[in-house]
C-alpha cells in the first residue's frame, strides 16, 4: 500500500466534508488532530499510520456535525474500502475513533484510540482551544458570558476544557496538556479582570 497516496486521498475526502465548517471542527482541526496523533503514536509505541488516519476521520458521524451520523460513518467505511484498505485496518480505525468524544465519557480500548483522543483533547485547549471555543459559541448563537446563564462560551471552560488535563491517556499527552492548561488559566484570569472593569 502506498501510504503517502492513501493519506492524500483521505485528506481530500476530509477537506470535502469539513472545509466550510464554522464551528472549529474544520479541515484544519482534523489536520492538527491527525498530525498530533501520529506524533503521539510514535512516542507511545502505537501504530502511527492507523493513528493518523483515525485522527483525520475522528469527527465523521459526530451528531453535532452530521444530520445522520450512521450514514456518514457508513459512507466513510465505503470510501476506505474503495481505496483498498484491508478490512482489518478499517476495523482498527473504527475502534480507534469509536470512543474519542468527550461526551461519551469513555476511554478507547486501543493505544491508537488513546492517542487520537489525546490529540483531539489537546486541540480543545490552549490558544487554539480558546479560539475554537468562541468560534463554536458564535456559530451556535451562544453568549460570550453572562453571570446569570450557564450556556455561555466562558462556562464551557469550566464544564469541559479545564477538566481535560486530568483526562489525558498518555504521558506525552499529559505533558503537553499541562502547558496548554496553564495558558487557559491565564486567559481566564485576564478575561475576568477585564470583564469587571
Amino acid at each position: 500500500m502506498n501510504e503517502k497516496k492513501f493519506l492524500s486521498n483521505i485528506q481530500s475526502y476530509v477537506y470535502g466534508l469539513f472545509h466550510e465548517d464554522p464551528t472549529g471542527h474544520d479541515y484544519h482541526h482534523m489536520k492538527r488532530v491527525a498530525l498530533t496523533a501520529r506524533r503521539l503514536a510514535t512516542i507511545e509505541g502505537a501504530d502511527p499510520f492507523i493513528a493518523e488516519v483515525s485522527g483525520w476521520l475522528h469527527d465523521i458521524g459526530d451528531a453535532k456535525l452530521f444530520a445522520d451520523g450512521e450514514e456518514a460513518k457508513n459512507e466513510m467505511k465505503g470510501f476506505l474500502r474503495e481505496l483498498g484498505l484491508p478490512e482489518e485496518m478499517i476495523k482498527l480505525i473504527e475502534l480507534a475513533v469509536a470512543d474519542v468524544s468527550f461526551s461519551k465519557g469513555t476511554i478507547p480500548d486501543t493505544m491508537e484510540g488513546k492517542v487520537v483522543q489525546d490529540a483531539d483533547r489537546l486541540d480543545a485547549i490552549g490558544a487554539i482551544g480558546i479560539a475554537r471555543t468562541f468560534a463554536y459559541g458564535g456559530a451556535k448563537n451562544q453568549l460570550l458570558f453572562d453571570e446569570e446563564k450557564s450556556n455561555t462560551s466562558i462556562q464551557h471552560f469550566y464544564d469541559k476544557l479545564l477538566l481535560l488535563k486530568e483526562l489525558m491517556n498518555t504521558e506525552s499527552g499529559k505533558s503537553e496538556a499541562a502547558e496548554r492548561h496553564r495558558y487557559m488559566e491565564s486567559f481566564l484570569e485576564q478575561f475576568f479582570r477585564e470583564w469587571k472593569t
